[in-house]
């Protein structure tokens, strides 16, 4: 892999993210036009309305399974994150840096970390000016 950068760090796995997505949303397109076409038929409204309940049900599966996985991860960098600052200053991470900041700072080196954190606290700064502003970026190979 090239070297990590804010320009380059967000991942995306194509059968995940683009694939099964197209085929969720075309799926979902067919089901409400079968279920259009049904509309009047007591024959085929049953089957109908199931196949679009199933496919808006396996919509919110594929959404809810990701945002679930990146809180674990969330939570997980938050842990690590704390950790390294407790090391490198004896204190815990400011509470006033919302988990997005936390995840924002973990591609700072240790060098610039602390700094980078009070910072960030004392700004409010967004996360992706906290990436911006880390000079000599730090890759996480991990977060998918």
């Amino acid at each position: 892999m090239a070297e990590q950068n804010y320009k380059n760090h967000a991942r995306y796995v194509p059968l995940y993210h683009f694939v099964l997505f197209g085929i969720l949303v075309l799926t979902l397109i067919g089901s409400f036009v079968n279920l259009y076409q049904s509309w009047g038929d007591h024959m085929r409204i049953y089957s109908a309305s199931l196949i679009s309940v199933l496919t808006v049900s396996m919509l919110m599966l594929f959404f809810f399974a990701r945002i679930f996985a990146l809180k674990a991860q969330d939570r997980a960098i938050r842990a690590e994150e704390n950790l390294r600052h407790f090391v490198l200053t004896g204190r815990l991470l400011d509470p006033r840096l919302s988990i997005k900041q936390i995840v924002a700072l973990r591609f700072a080196p240790d060098d610039e970390f602390v700094a980078l954190g009070v910072r960030a606290a004392n700004e409010n700064l967004a996360p992706g000016d906290i990436k911006r502003a880390i000079g000599n970026w730090r890759a996480d190979e991990y977060r998918v």
